[in-house]
């Protein structure tokens, strides 16, 4: 044993001395690099030891330390983004300190657009960029969350707080009735289908551009109606290999809890109703005075939840491949108990020189997330969990004497009979959705002569999901359910362009040519039962059901063929024209109009470039830009055009048959849903590029607009789709950005503000669009309305107008008739904002660097349905202290109370009551980072490292008396059923620590 020891310690020993010889060879070269005039710090430089691998980036303070070799010939070249690079001989120096001149060109950095990338400079349309910068600012389980506030006329909606919660995204206004609006997203090429890029990890993404008006997306054709993100994750580059690290750990909170009655409070409240009702009260007073606070069910069911992610990424190569390879963990625990979303990713990046002409590139993403979830949103009287938490009796504890779940529906008499004790569905309910996800893209590039390429690109997109959910027997009322279903999406693509780059003179041609192919695949298969003599097995074995369910599948494909042209001209940097033309062919349409046509055009004028410009020192730069095209919707599924048969169950001569009618009436020469939009627009730089802003105004008109329309019941069919009508959006978007101060103390400032006006300017027969029926215990009514020359999903109800001599609610008879009917509704609020805006400030001194980010929302209305049950005095719910404390009395007459009499005989109608103001102004983001200098610690091994603690959701100001007035509940992509708050999974406010690195 000791001689594998003495051998070990002398191969040790060797080593070390190989080691110090070999860095008896190297010299340690340091410095700072500053910008030239101010001398204020550059971090993130690159600095490279020219003609090898070896380099480093300057930390914080803009200082580095690198080592090299053979120094009397070695040459160091230094690069920052927006300013001219450097190349120095290193000589007999070992501390070399550069000073970098500001790029005047700097407006030529290059943006992605459809099909290809163009110099910023050269832009004619509306794009807004979102660098990897500021998707990093927090962590986010949905990395479109990162984009709210960020981007001119683009709206993000938190749909529900819940792990893993879904978003919606609106780029200028609504564009569809039926169809999803949605953008396009794009990833680095791939066109996804139907689905948000929810699974995407914020630490693979490089940048994000978002196409706004149809000059830029018309190249998208009929999927480019409601705008288009492009999503470019990152590439490794030619160099030494880097490996960088961002991990953070967070805690997440409830925001606020909602102030509900106590016990006493509760007791007091219903002993009340009881008199007003003449029947016997429910509590004696020596009870009430027993009572305390009682039971907190707030406390019950949320939780401090933790948060955690952990991203690697790998990249490098040499001149000919370069690779980027990156692997993330993120897990999120919701604030409610038993909820929770785990995402594991894994994505690589391959760019491969072949040959001199040949090239090949390959993207591949691999993800799985696993989500459990409760019901948790919507419900009556209790049945849901947040209902119930809300509502459930502070008087009572979730427990039997004995240990057994308490039943609240059978605890009063009085009481609701559906209020579940909010423990069933904690513990005894599972919803359970594992979702596999799969995107490859590879392309080949041949470029026969230097301004001409050729690619052939193909790639698939598969997702498989499966859903599992399972009442066990112990649920109030239950004797076991399960259902499971499957969902298998696949799509195709193959994509074939030219494109070709040439400058003669003045003169700047850029065009790209090609056609694309893509199918959609999507098979379901569902199936459930109820009825188990054990919870052993749960969804595993559902045919041991005693009562199974009625097995379900679907079968649905389509496909897309398109033609594409773009062509770009430039004369002079100065007058530029962009010309654009898609052919799109849907399967989902029949023969007469299965092709749709949308052309595009813009034109633009560097102002900044004219020899009379040039006196004009404060502006740097000025573009005006004007441009018009054409975008479509395919808002229909396939087969809508084709007869369908649809199948059913009947009994015949004792027997049970399945049979087949006709589903719906086959509908008429339908037309594609098409946008046309022009937007004027202006780009403008000052004080040498410091200051920039950029205005646009649009109008933007979508016809033949797709919708399902009820049939009268005599033609045999219940409904059919038409093409119905038209919708408009115009509005203003500002941004502006820049560098207030570039000293030892660095200021960077942005900010955006968007106005959108929409309305319905036609429907079919001038006839009304109803939203979804919302259903409750006190209600069973519709919430939004289509109604030509309105904006879209207005609410629509009665107009309170104070209370009768018996304190119930009274209602304006608007058309006179002396009664209150359906003809007395009338427009009660608007879900649509006046407008939406983001500020961003970032503040850097030495090694620190400050963020704060605040967003917020104008002039929309919420309708809180939550609050309905406020007024459901017929079933014993709990309240807030609200109705406690200003309801209308016999005592009390107060006709300015805000809440009527306490009685079972007290009704509702969908009415202002509930409309609230749905405005809010957010601190989305506050951080403070430390940036660790190990250059100035000899710690050449790191290249970089921050570290930073950071809050989301601190502060919110806002009206809405609810938990969050950034909801969506009922909405999603719909354009009808919006601003809805339907007991919604909260938001979390969280505080984060973490670590960001680089090797």
């Amino acid at each position: 044993m000791k001689q594998y020891v003495h051998k070990w310690l002398i191969i040790c020993l060797t080593t070390l001395l190989v080691c110090s010889e070999g860095w008896a060879q190297s010299i340690a070269i340091s410095g700072q690099v500053t910008a030239a005039g101010d001398k204020a710090p550059l971090p993130g430089t690159t600095v490279s030891l020219k003609g090898t691998t070896t380099g480093t980036t300057t930390d914080a303070s803009g200082n580095y330390r690198i080592s090299v070799t053979n120094r009397e010939n070695a040459t160091l070249v230094f690069s920052s983004v927006g300013y001219l690079g450097q190349e120095i001989t290193v000589g007999n120096q070992s501390i070399i300190n550069v000073d970098l001149v500001v790029d005047s060109r700097q407006l030529d950095e290059v943006v992605v657009v459809g099909y290809g990338t163009v110099k910023k400079s050269d832009l004619t349309g509306s794009l807004a960029q979102v660098k990897a910068k500021e998707l990093n600012a927090f962590p986010a389980t949905n990395v479109l969350q990162a984009l709210s506030g960020r981007a001119t006329g683009v709206q993000v909606i938190q749909n529900n707080g819940s792990p893993g919660g879904s978003v919606s995204v609106r780029i200028r206004g609504t564009s569809s009735i039926q169809g999803s609006n949605e953008p396009l997203y794009v990833i680095d090429g791939f066109p996804i289908n139907g689905s948000n890029p929810t699974q995407l990890n914020n630490a693979d993404i490089e940048s994000m551009e978002i196409l706004k008006d149809a000059s830029a997306t018309a190249i998208y054709g009929s999927r480019g109606a409601n705008g288009v993100v492009l999503i470019t994750t990152k590439r490794g580059k030619a160099g030494r290999t880097q490996v960088s690290y961002d991990g953070s750990y967070s805690v997440q909170t409830l925001r606020k809890k909602l102030d509900l009655m106590n016990a006493r409070e509760f007791a007091t409240f219903y002993n009340e109703q009881a008199v007003n009702d003449k029947v016997t009260t429910y509590f004696t007073q020596d009870q009430i005075n027993a009572m305390g606070n009682g039971y907190d069910w707030q406390d019950l069911v949320f939780r401090k939840a933790p948060m955690q992610n952990h991203s690697l990424n790998i990249s490098g190569g040499s001149d000919k491949t370069q690779f980027s390879i990156g692997g993330s963990v993120f897990k999120q625990d919701g604030i409610i108990k038993s909820s929770d979303y785990n995402r594991y990713s894994l994505r690589a990046n391959v760019n491969s020189e072949i040959s001199r002409k040949l090239s090949f590139n390959l993207s591949t993403m691999l993800t799985r997330v696993i989500t459990n979830q409760q019901n948790s949103g919507g419900g009556n009287r209790g049945g849901t969990l947040i209902s119930a938490v809300i509502t459930a009796y502070p008087t009572l504890t979730p427990y039997n004497d004995n240990g057994t779940y308490r039943n609240l529906a059978t605890a009063y008499p009085w009481g609701s009979n559906v209020l579940t004790n909010p423990l069933n569905f904690l513990n005894e309910q599972t919803a359970r959705t594992l979702s596999n996800k799969q995107l490859a893209n590879a392309a080949l590039i041949y470029k026969p002569i230097p301004a001409l390429s050729i690619k052939i690109s193909g790639g698939i997109e598969n997702n498989d999901d499966r859903s599992d959910s399972y009442t066990t027997r112990n649920f109030v009322n239950s004797q076991g359910s399960a259902s499971v279903s499957t969902t298998q999406f696949t799509s195709l693509l193959s994509e074939n362009t030219v494109t070709y780059n040439k400058s003669f003179g003045k003169h700047t041609v850029s065009a790209v040519a090609g056609f694309t192919y893509q199918d959609f695949l999507t098979t379901t298969l569902g199936a459930s039962g109820t009825g188990f003599i054990s919870d052993a097995s749960q969804t595993y074995d559902i045919g041991s059901a005693s009562t199974p369910g009625i097995p379900a599948s679907s079968y649905s494909k389509a496909s897309l063929l398109s033609y594409l042209g773009r062509v770009n001209y430039n004369f002079g940097d100065r007058y530029l024209a962009t010309v654009s033309f898609r052919a799109d062919g849907s399967s989902r349409y029949s023969d007469g109009n299965k092709w749709g046509y949308f052309p595009s055009g813009a034109l633009a004028w560097r102002v900044s470039n004219e020899d009379f410009f040039k006196d004009i020192r404060f502006m740097s730069d000025l573009k005006l830009r004007v441009g018009y095209g054409a975008t479509g919707s395919q808002a229909i599924s396939p087969y809508s055009t084709l007869n369908q048969l649809g199948s059913g169950k009947t009994v015949f001569d004792d027997a049970l048959y399945t049979y087949y009618a006709p589903g719906t009436r086959l509908p008429g020469n339908l037309k594609w849903e098409t946008t046309e939009q022009t937007d004027i627009g202006l780009d403008a730089a000052f004080l040498n590029n410091r200051l920039r802003l950029t205005a646009d105004y649009y109008i933007k008109n979508t016809r033949d607009l797709l919708n399902t329309v009820q049939l009268p019941s005599s033609l045999g069919f219940t409904n059919t789709i038409q093409n119905v009508g038209k919708i408009q959006n115009k509005g203003v978007e500002l941004g502006l950005d820049g560098d207030l101060l570039t000293g030892p103390f660095r200021w960077s400032v942005s900010g955006n503000i968007s106005f959108n006006r929409n309305k319905v300017v036609k429907l079919y027969g001038g006839q009304d669009i109803l939203g979804s029926a919302i259903n409750t215990s006190a209600v069973n009514d519709y919430v939004n309305i289509l109604r030509e020359g309105q904006p879209v999903g207005q609410f629509y109800g009665y107009i309170e107008d104070g209370y009768d001599d018996k304190g119930k609610i009274k209602y304006k008879d608007l058309d006179g008739d002396g009664t209150i009917s359906a003809k007395d509704k009338t427009y009660i609020g608007n879900p649509n904002p006046k407008f939406i805006y983001g500020f961003n400030s970032t503040m850097s001194y030495k090694n620190f660097d400050f963020t704060f980010f605040f967003q917020g929302s104008q002039g929309n209305d919420i309708f809180n349905i939550s609050s309905i049950g406020m007024l459901d005095y017929g079933f014993g719910l709990n309240m807030t202290k609200d109705v406690y404390n200003n309801h209308w009395s016999t005592t009390n007459p107060n006709p300015s109370a805000k809440y009527p009499i306490i009685s079972r005989t007290t009704s509702v109608n969908i009415s202002n009551r509930f409309v609230e103001n749905g405005s809010y102004l957010r601190l989305r983001t506050v951080q403070l980072a430390y940036n660790i200098p190990f250059q100035k610690l000899n710690v050449s091994w790191i290249s970089n490292a921050q570290i930073y603690v950071s809050g989301q959701n601190l502060l919110t100001f806002t009206k809405y008396s609810w938990w969050d007035p950034e909801i969506n509940s009922l909405g999603g992509s719909n354009s009808i059923t919006l601003g809805i708050d339907f007991y919604s999974y909260p938001t979390a406010k969280t505080v984060t620590v973490g670590i960001r690195a680089g090797f």
